[in-house]
């Protein structure tokens, strides 16, 4: 279930050139599941912004954005104290009622902050979760600091080799050895579709749609799965492996 509100921006700082942290205060209730996402409303745009839930508590809900567009453009620019109207508690989010002990996280450029409250629910239930972030540049990473808090093991992928491993995310379950009982992941198509060839636990991926409104109405971003036509934004983002039809 989703719900309409209005928050109050209490921090919006960038963490690289293009990428920002905005921390928002109000209700969180409905933000039942690490992997949901809020949509926001921006003042002269017709269609709200959807951004992943990168972590929340009992009153504050994290998000991080790429500046990519006009509206992230706007929404770099707000201030601390604007208030925004923001729908939240959307989508399904990854599910961690299975019996896996050792899973592996992925994210990929903005699919890592998902990861993050994921991770951090996983081990409150006593699993050992392991990390990989991809990006194309060191200049673009962010985060990694913050799992490492967390006590986790954290591995790194540049497509340019600036920082961690050179290649892709695949390259570093190679490089490493990584053993995995589960995947759960991340970020853009290639990626995803990349570690479905070269996996074969079982796992959640998360996927990246245009949305027109975020909750299942309008249809805009329905996709084919195994077991029918899936809303992206209301019945995923996240689907199971066993279901996804490239």
């Amino acid at each position: 279930m989703y719900k309409k509100g209005l928050y109050t921006i209490i921090s919006n700082e960038p963490l690289t050139p293009a990428v920002y942290r905005m921390v928002l205060e109000g209700d969180t209730q409905y933000i039942t599941r690490s992997g949901q996402f809020i949509n926001i409303e921006l003042e002269g745009k017709f269609l709200r912004r959807p951004i992943s839930v990168a972590d929340y508590d009992a009153k504050t809900i994290t998000i991080i954005y790429k500046v990519v567009g006009r509206g992230t453009e706007q929404m770099k620019g707000l201030k601390v104290g604007t208030q925004l109207d923001i729908l939240t508690g959307l989508g399904n989010g990854f599910d961690t009622s299975n019996g896996a002990q050792r899973p592996l996280l992925v994210g990929g450029g903005v699919g890592v902050p998902p990861m993050y409250n994921l991770c951090k629910r996983l081990i409150a239930e006593g699993k050992q979760p392991q990390v990989i972030m991809g990006f194309n540049t060191s200049a673009e990473v962010f985060y990694y600091d913050e799992f490492k808090a967390l006590g986790v093991d954290v591995y790194c992928s540049t497509a340019d080799g600036s920082m961690g491993t050179k290649g892709f995310v695949t390259d570093v379950i190679r490089e490493k050895s990584l053993e995995f009982d589960y995947l759960y992941t991340c970020g853009p198509l290639p990626m995803l579709k990349a570690l479905y060839d070269n996996t074969s636990v079982d796992g959640e991926f998360s996927f990246e749609e245009r949305m027109g409104c975020g909750f299942g109405a309008c249809m805009g971003c329905t996709c084919k799965t195994k077991y029918g036509n899936k809303r992206i934004c209301k019945d995923g983002p996240v689907l199971k492996r066993e279901e996804i039809i490239w």
